[in-house]
């Protein structure tokens, strides 16, 4: 996605060799232009799916996930890090390690939200290890939920969650493919 990739080159900071810094339009600070836009794109990439509930975790992939789930007509849910007081037992889990923050989360969603009739999207903001993603697709799985696949705004290709993703045998789509960081500048796939 040309828009996306303009705006991690004019926006984006990478710091420590291998971590890019975009919290001016999705980490933090969001641009609501921006992902509307994302979310027509994976919505044009997957109308064909079925996609019945889209699935992301808080906080960053909230934005994006709820912007498809607009553009697809679907409820989104989103994985919560801690579970809150409101919240009964009946919770999937999963535990995820964060690399950018080096600790374990735990994640949850609320049975009474997914079941075996769902046909799932999982959106994340970042994909590097796919961590995040490894725990919603454990998620989806304890529900009985069909993937019918993963989108991630930004995928850093060469940090193998993408690999990950592809060798479980689930769509993958991301709107912008980093190849590397290479003199402190981006490299997105297919670029010379």
């Amino acid at each position: 996605m040309k828009l996306l990739e303009e705006r991690i080159r004019r926006d984006g900071e990478v710091l420590d060799g291998d971590v890019l810094k975009i919290n001016s339009f999705l980490n933090h600070q969001v641009d609501p232009e921006l992902m509307m836009e994302i979310g027509k794109e994976f919505a044009r990439l997957f109308a064909d799916s079925g996609v019945t509930k889209v699935l992301t975790c808080e906080a960053s992939g909230i934005a994006p996930g709820v912007m498809v789930a607009y553009q697809l007509k679907v409820p989104m849910v989103f994985a919560r890090k801690k579970k809150p007081s409101t919240l009964n037992d009946a919770v999937y889990w999963a535990d995820v390690f964060s690399y950018t923050k080096k600790v374990n989360n735990k994640i949850c969603v609320e049975e009474k939200f997914l079941d075996k009739n769902d046909k799932i999207l999982i959106i994340d903001d970042f994909i590097a290890h796919g961590e995040a993603v490894k725990g919603m697709v454990n998620i989806a799985k304890q529900a009985g939920c069909e993937i019918v696949g993963v989108g991630g705004v930004v995928a850093k290709i060469f940090q193998g969650g993408s690999d990950w993703i592809k060798d479980a045998g689930l769509r993958f789509e991301a709107l912008a493919e980093i190849d590397s960081f290479k003199d402190g500048q981006v490299h997105f796939v297919g670029e010379e």
